[in-house]
């Protein structure tokens, strides 16, 4: 298939969650698409009709969507082309590359307690029976696979995995009722919308056997396979729940940033050097699919913690105030329309130590509080008639302060501190908590900056009113 453009897919069946393996997988196709200059298409593997859900199909496309990895063309439903997978099994029984298979349910168990004594595969006797014999009752169709000699899976990551024939059965393309089977399905599937490349996990590699077979049976073209390493918890083993987060809507809910998991989950089974940290178009660039390796990839959250915090400070503060206030109105935050300018003018400010969002939305707390503020017990206990009579003579300081910016209030409260002859440790724990109602801040100046100069005066004069 070298001659032609490439064409990924992603190919997941909408019966739950969107696993971070998926979206691996997901990411690595649009990688390689991007790379080559192909196509990255979509296709729903919807034929779980009870599972298979408007819901369940929402939950893929919001997951992709969130990603950043949404598909180049319309999606594509597998059980809306039932007839043509019909079809295609009509071929192979024309060319007789299958045959139909009328074993009765006691007969086939009878043929695999054979098989198992005999340490081989289940051989139906109307493999080279005539049609002419066919009795009148259900059948299923069946693949003619050779007996002998090798199939050989050409695979990008996995190098040539090699099959002896004598073990690969004639699997059922045909149910009893005429529903098409997995392997049959995604082969016509495959071979209809062009994929060049079947880039997906290495629990489908056995699977890759039995589809060549089927796309020999039918005189098609083999795409090329790469198989994927499983992603393993930070133990090692197979990721699960006791590993935390597995599917990509909790880590959305976690507050990590998509540009942050497309780095991270790049980085689970391929990289580039040294590089850590790198762009949209530089992953583009660098990927190939010949350069990830076959060994499991382990689920690092330091590692991811790190890299969201990257993106986290490189983040537009309006887009960041934008998703830190969706987190506060999950939490019950009435979000005002003033309030937004006030998240983007305190992001800046208290960004540096945030791993999630989560944590973005834990250190904006303090501008959304309304006046006047309702002071913890601890900060009251600081308000001593000394300290009260300071924050006062700040507060004079503080307004009449043209330029309101943290390097200015900085030099500010270090020189009311050396005017006052004493340090800043006298003073300072007061008025941070005057300022935030004791949540989470940053410095005293950046706080002051966060709220503005308005907010930050009102709130003193509040606390130090003659009721407070």
């Amino acid at each position: 298939m070298s001659d032609r453009p490439v064409v990924t897919r992603i190919a997941p069946s909408p019966t739950g969650m969107m696993h971070i393996g998926t979206a691996r997988t997901a990411l690595f196709n649009w990688l390689y698409a991007r790379h080559t200059g192909g196509k990255f298409l979509l296709r729903i593997e919807d034929t779980d009709r009870e599972r298979s859900t408007a819901e369940a199909v929402q939950v893929i496309f919001d997951g992709l969507k969130w990603l950043g990895l949404e598909a180049d063309e319309t999606p594509v439903f597998q059980f809306a082309r039932a007839d043509r997978h019909r079809e295609a099994v009509e071929e192979l029984l024309a060319s007789g590359a299958a045959y139909k298979d009328y074993m009765t349910p006691e007969e086939l168990e009878a043929e695999r307690e054979a098989a198992r004594a005999a340490g081989r595969v289940v051989r139906s006797p109307w493999r080279d029976l005539s049609p002419n014999d066919a009795p009148d009752r259900p059948f299923v169709v069946r693949l003619k696979a050779p007996q002998d000699g090798e199939t050989i899976v050409h695979d990008q990551v996995k190098g040539d995995v090699r099959f002896q024939n004598q073990n690969l059965d004639d699997l059922i393309l045909l149910r009893t009722d005429g529903t098409p089977t997995y392997n049959l399905a995604v082969v016509v599937d495959d071979h209809d919308m062009g994929v060049t490349h079947v880039i997906r996990g290495d629990d489908h590699l056995n699977n890759a056997a039995r589809q060549t077979l089927i796309y020999q049976g039918l005189g098609w073209d083999v795409p090329v396979w790469a198989h994927l390493p499983l992603i393993h918890g930070p133990d090692g083993a197979k990721l699960s729940k006791r590993h935390g987060a597995q599917a990509v809507s909790e880590f959305d809910a976690m507050g990590y940033l998509p540009e942050a998991m497309r780095n991270y989950l790049a980085k689970l089974g391929w990289g580039h050097g040294d590089d850590e940290i790198f762009s949209d178009d530089e992953a583009i660039a660098w990927f190939d699919i010949k350069d990830v390796v076959s060994a499991p990839a382990r689920l690092d959250w330091d590692k991811l913690n790190h890299l969201n915090n990257h993106y986290i400070r490189q983040a537009e503060p309006a887009r960041l105030a934008g998703l830190v206030a969706e987190i506060h109105k999950s939490r019950d935050w009435k979000i005002r329309e003033a309030d937004l300018p006030v998240l983007e003018q305190a992001i800046p400010l208290v960004r540096d130590g945030a791993k999630t969002l989560l944590d973005l939305a834990d250190a904006t707390v303090f501008v959304l509080k309304q006046r006047p503020l309702e002071l913890p017990e601890k900060v009251q206990g600081l308000l001593s008639d000394e300290t009260r009579g300071r924050l006062s003579r700040l507060r004079e300081k503080l307004g009449a302060e043209a330029d309101w910016s943290v390097a200015t209030l900085e030099q500010a409260i270090r020189s009311f501190a050396e005017s006052e002859g004493v340090g800043i440790g006298k003073f300072g724990p007061a008025l941070r908590g005057v300022l935030s109602g004791g949540s989470p801040a940053p410095d005293l100046a950046g706080t002051l900056v966060s709220l503005g100069k308005d907010e930050s005066l009102g709130r003193l004069d509040d606390a130090l009113s003659p009721g407070a």
